[in-house]
């Protein structure tokens, strides 16, 4: 298992809903002691956030700008790309139904199948990019070159297996692509993710076509959409995974 990975899962844990807001809400909490008030009103104030945070209105209003900025790309494709980049959006390990073999989870399942798409309509070769960074024995690229052989019949070219997160799926595609003289690709993730993906890739020298998919803003919003539910919060931590994920990396990036 990978330390890195570790410390920030543990510190998006707590940056994040809902546990952030959780101890926020305990912190108020110990605060009454001495200043009732003032602790009251933190409370109250925490478990409001994480009941706005899960409904659907709520969750669109930190997503949608991330997604404005993704365009679908539209087929046929007329351009100049010379390969597909498939990013990695995490598993589900040892599924029972597999005989207990690592899946890919749904988040990736969609990447995966717009993947196989784009590569039917243009022919392009497939790198799939993800790691094992929590210490499984099969890479995250492993297991998704297994699922677009298996359940879409398209074959991987490159498989990426040593990245513990966006900004190394970067680099090492980066020097995978430039061994073999791609210098322009089609780079498929989450529309929500492609502003954070694009921002590192930038940096590799290759010229970047965002592919996105799973847009999760489409939708019209319903009645029942108001209504708190785990799937809102779900989305509404996901897009602040991003934005808090693009501020580090500008202030890691930065220039003196």
């Amino acid at each position: 298992m990978s330390n890195g990975w570790l410390i920030n899962t543990l510190l998006g844990a707590v940056l994040l809903p809902p546990l952030n807001l959780l101890l926020l809400c305990a912190l108020g909490f110990a605060l009454r002691r001495r200043w009732p008030r003032t602790g009251l009103a933190v409370s109250l104030g925490a478990l409001v956030l994480l009941a706005l945070l899960s409904t659907r209105p709520v969750a669109s209003l930190l997503a949608r700008p991330l997604e404005q900025d993704s365009a679908p790309l539209l087929l046929p494709y007329r351009g100049d790309a010379q390969a597909i980049v498939v990013l990695g959006g995490g598993r589900l390990g040892n599924a029972p139904e597999y005989a207990g073999a690592d899946t890919p989870n749904p988040a990736t399942l969609r990447r995966l199948r717009y993947a196989a798409t784009l590569h039917r309509a243009t022919g392009l070769p497939l790198l799939v990019t993800g790691g094992s960074p929590e210490g499984a024995p099969a890479s995250e690229a492993q297991i998704m070159a297994r699922s677009l052989r298996e359940d879409f019949g398209v074959a991987v070219r490159w498989e990426e297996g040593d990245s513990d997160n966006t900004a190394d799926n970067a680099v090492h595609s980066a020097v995978i692509l430039q061994r073999h003289d791609m210098t322009h690709v089609l780079l498929v993730t989450d529309a929500i993710h492609m502003p954070r993906a694009l921002q590192v890739f930038a940096r590799t020298g290759l010229r970047i076509t965002p592919a996105p998919t799973s847009f999760l803003t489409a939708d019209q919003a319903l009645p029942a959409d108001y209504v708190p539910r785990a799937r809102w919060l779900a989305q509404s931590s996901y897009a602040l995974h991003e934005w808090i994920g693009m501020g580090w990396y500008r202030l890691r990036h930065r220039t003196p």
